[in-house]
């Protein structure tokens, strides 16, 4: 329902091979930081920046020991190691991670030095980021750049340096990133009004801001949303309406849930979606009776929407993937699991959620980056419980500025290694990004129409599970085989970002060997991350929405079927004394998927193939197999 423009930067820039130096001592040379070779698709630069706008200029410190990320992960995940499943303490991830002395002392140092007085600098509370409102004059002298005013063809503007900035040789290697700068507000657009949200980076602390925040995640939707006109109760008519009972059948999944007290559950809203009740129990009624009266518990974050909010709400645009998504994982885990809610306001950012989870991952009274997500005043910061496993069926194309996206990965990583499992939808455009359907041109803009793969994310971060889609072919039973849908292309390819995670080396290679040149390889980067990881039953999927019996599908369909089979197989390794698990071992324990394609950007995509495939992943899940190999582990 919901559409966003993502705006991109070149994904290959990187440090800088060329210098520039300004007058003064030697330090005071500056290398180029980070840039774009064009504006993003959609902008054009309009004029100098006023010299005198204010820019709440935020710097993200280079994070200690991060080069070992992989290796602690791989220490805790792997049954090999002696150290497997003993997850680590946030306050241990928080002190390991934490920007070395020198780094901050370097960076003060630098700002000292160009006249921004430390009583004007903050540090946030992992010592991760420093920020300090500059003007304009300071921000061009410091990064040695030049802002301007850049306008959109909606008539939104907004400030950045397209050309790129710089640091000096000796602050370089401990900035990750500076912002505002190449970033570029992001325009989120409500499917249903194309009503835009405008937001000065001058105002930031103004309430319009607070409205808009994000709102760089995209709803995989897949497939508008129509009334069913026949609601099967059976499994034989799962081609044409899949239900809880289809699933059942697909997987074999029928857990015996007994930690229900220990095992927590989240499912994220982004993006101003909403819950009905109503809805929820129509649909329970229907499909689950046992489990109607299962309410979610409701956890706000940066929002003024509370429980009440969710039995008024009554517009598909604000509740079809709420509605979606508590629909299946209630349906499937039935009524005594609780399920928690996670609604996410202001436009909905994924590091919005992150902050409310995560109080050592907030950068002062809101936001991470201003222009991408927003400000928030009285920002939640570690107020929300953070749960075993979360289901978030949002994505958005893999354009973002890549350092910013490198530093968010990070913090999936990081928590990750406390014990939670995060799973991604991959998206409903095959190869191309997810709602905007943009594809990479050779200069690195995003654009509509043909041009190369351009991936979701964060399903492509490594440390997130991301999932796929499937269908019951026409005419077909859930005693066959699979395919990819075919209403809509499932999201899958490979990051032009974030190499290819260390635990699909084998898999992916096996893939892109028996795929040859069948695809052009000049259109996807076959050494980055490969998605999707998995997959499950995405179309047609039976749903109450305004209180009707309605088909939807999407990747948005199939992230909560996952979600709930990680939560059963979560149980009953804590019900045998051990701690919640995320792995991606055991390809065998999935029902492989070998027919279809994901088209997008002017092509058919990728075709499914015999094991691992960047349309459905390692396949949908055999629970009976999971559960026993997991259980076997130590």
């Amino acid at each position: 329902m919901i559409t966003l423009r993502i705006l991109i930067v070149l994904l290959g820039a990187t440090l800088a091979v060329s210098a520039i130096s300004l007058p003064g001592s030697p330090r005071s040379r500056r290398v180029l930081h980070e840039r774009r070779d064009a504006p993003p698709h959609g902008w054009t630069l309009h004029r100098r920046a006023d010299p005198d706008t204010v820019l709440p200029l935020s710097i993200a410190l280079r994070q200690s020991n991060m080069h070992n990320l992989d290796d602690y992960l791989q220490d805790i995940a792997d049954p090999e190691s002696p150290n497997y499943g003993q997850w680590w303490t946030p306050a241990r991830v928080v002190e390991t991670f934490r920007p070395s002395a020198h780094t901050l002392d370097t960076v003060r140092t630098w700002l000292a030095e160009e006249d921004i007085a430390s009583d004007r600098v903050q540090m946030s509370k992992d010592g991760g980021y420093l920020r300090a409102n500059v003007t304009v004059t300071e921000a061009e002298r410091l990064l040695a750049t030049e802002y301007y005013v850049y306008q959109h063809e909606d008539g939104s503007e907004d400030v950045g340096c397209h050309h790129g900035y710089h640091l000096p040789a000796h602050v370089v290697e401990h900035v990750d990133l500076v912002m505002p700068t190449v970033q570029f507000e992001t325009v989120r657009l409500h499917g249903y009004s194309k009503q835009r949200k405008r937001r000065a980076v001058a105002q930031a602390q103004a309430r319009d801001a607070h409205a808009k925040a994000a709102g760089y995640m995209k709803r995989p939707n897949g497939v508008a949303p129509k009334k069913a006109t026949q609601i099967w109760m059976d499994v034989e008519h799962c081609d044409q309406l899949a239900t809880i009972d289809c699933f059942r059948a697909l997987y074999n999944f029928y857990p015996n849930l007994t930690e229900t007290k220990k095992n927590t559950i989240g499912v994220v809203e982004l993006g101003d979606q909403l819950l009905n009740l109503g809805d929820l129990k129509m649909f329970l009624e229907k499909f689950n009776p046992n489990a109607a009266e299962n309410v979610p518990k409701f956890i706000g974050i940066d929002t003024d929407t509370n429980a009440g909010n969710l039995t008024t709400a009554t517009d598909p645009n604000f509740i079809s993937e709420g509605d979606l998504d508590f629909e299946l994982v209630i349906g499937l885990l039935g009524a005594e699991q609780e399920v928690q809610l996670y609604e996410v306001g202001s436009g909905g950012s994924v590091n919005f959620f992150l902050d409310g989870i995560d109080g050592s991952f907030c950068t002062f009274e809101g936001g991470d980056d201003p222009n991408i997500d927003g400000v928030i005043p009285n920002e939640d910061c570690g107020t929300a419980p953070p749960a075993n496993v979360f289901s978030v069926s949002f994505t958005g194309g893999e354009d973002l500025p890549p350092f910013y996206m490198q530093r968010e990965c990070q913090e999936f990583g990081k928590l990750t290694m406390t014990g939670i499992t995060f799973l991604f939808a991959s998206g409903d455009d095959g190869v191309a990004s997810n709602g905007d359907n943009l594809c990479l041109a050779d200069n690195g803009t995003a654009v509509p129409g043909p041009g190369n793969f351009l991936p979701n994310f964060p399903s492509t971060c490594p440390y997130v599970t991301a999932v796929g889609a499937t269908q019951v072919d026409p005419g077909k039973s859930v005693h066959d085989p699979e395919s990819a849908p075919t209403a809509f292309g499932s999201g899958g390819g490979f990051s032009n970002v974030f190499p290819r995670a260390h635990f699909q080396h084998r898999q992916v290679a096996q893939y892109l060997h028996q795929l040859g040149d069948a695809v052009d390889p000049r259109l996807f980067n076959r050494t980055g991350r490969a998605i999707p990881d998995v997959s499950a039953n995405g179309f047609p999927t039976a749903a109450v929405i305004d209180a009707n019996y309605t088909i939807v599908g999407g990747s948005s369909a199939a992230t909560p079927i996952w979600a709930a089979v990680v939560v059963a197989i979560n149980d009953a390794r804590l019900a045998h004394g051990k701690g919640p698990i995320y792995s991606h071992l055991f390809a065998d324990a999935f029902h492989d998927v070998t027919n279809g394609t994901n088209p997008g950007c002017g092509t058919d995509g990728f075709p499914a193939m015999p094991g691992w495939d960047p349309v459905t992943g390692l396949g949908t899940p055999n629970f009976p197999v999971l559960l026993k190999r997991f259980l076997a582990l130590k």
